[in-house]
């Protein structure tokens, strides 16, 4: 009986043990790449917005838009975050689509005005050429990326007949839509959402590896201090924490930051846009 007991008594952690495993993989199961672009163009089609592709140098970028058009002077543009970059801290995903598409969601929140959002490379079109897992991972802001995004823009800008431009970004996106406006001159307004600026900072705070072969924007403050911005954090945001988004504003004069009591990385900003939208709207000048 002895002998039964202990076998008994060893088989209760390792069961556990089993079950705590299953649950793990449980909650760690992500919706499929086809499911997590079926929800998003159905998100888009319940607003009348379509998705487009558009065909750059080096990647294909999806773009989503209102299936009707108004043309007009003044364009926002939503750029997407890093979406599904990894699954955990040292296994990158095999698919960067986003799980949630908060840029979308923001665009469409947006009360009025003309707007449009940019994915980033390989989200949602993961079978494109050149999709090399770097460009979502360690080169995530690299030249050949920024490079696209801006040819991207182009096309927006001659789709809308828009002279201007003012870039949203989200997360990730925030580096994307900085380190485009630094370097263009039609920017007239930027806004970033639970963003990312310093991604040197970033990961020295989560202690990951560095994002080698990606351009950060605080190497470039003089050309941003140039741009109108407001930059915006959630209180309890641990992905990137709004000490982060302090310490760039100290470097980058003239950056207006704003940190909203109770909201983290996620929450609670799609549901809040419209008032937010209506709080930091300016009238950009006609040129810079």
């Amino acid at each position: 009986m002895r002998g039964t007991a202990r076998a008994v008594s060893g088989a209760v952690p390792a069961l556990l043990t089993a079950l705590a495993s299953l649950a793990l993989v449980a909650c760690t199961t992500w919706p499929s790449s086809t499911e997590r672009r079926q929800d998003a163009h159905a998100l888009a089609q319940s607003h009348g917005w379509e998705s487009q592709t558009v065909h750059t140098a080096l990647f294909e970028l999806l773009v989503w838009i209102p299936t009707q058009i108004d043309p007009g002077d003044q364009l926002v543009v939503y750029i997407e975050g890093d979406g599904l970059a990894y699954i955990a801290d040292d296994r990158p995903s095999s698919d960067p689509t986003p799980l949630s598409p908060m840029a979308l969601q923001l665009a469409l929140a947006q009360p009025d005005g003309n707007r449009a959002v940019l994915d980033r490379p390989c989200q949602y079109l993961k079978e494109g050429a050149h999709c090399a897992e770097r460009y979502w991972t360690t080169a995530r802001f690299s030249p050949e990326v920024i490079g696209a995004m801006s040819a991207a823009l182009d096309g927006l800008r001659e789709r809308f007949r828009a002279q201007r431009l003012i870039l949203v970004g989200y997360s990730g996106g925030a580096s994307v839509a900085a380190l485009l406006a630094l370097r263009r001159t039609d920017v007239v307004g930027l806004v970033t959402v639970a963003g990312n600026l310093d991604h040197r900072a970033w990961t020295a705070w989560h202690r990951v590896s560095p994002l080698t072969g990606s351009l950060d924007p605080v190497d470039d403050v003089s050309a941003l201090q140039r741009v109108p911005q407001i930059h915006l954090a959630g209180e309890k945001d641990r992905i990137v924490p709004p000490e982060l988004l302090e310490e760039f504003a100290v470097r980058v004069l003239g950056a207006k930051v704003q940190i909203l009591k109770g909201y983290d990385h996620h929450c609670c900003w799609a549901e809040n846009w419209p008032a937010i939208w209506r709080s930091i709207a300016w009238d950009p000048p006609a040129d810079r």
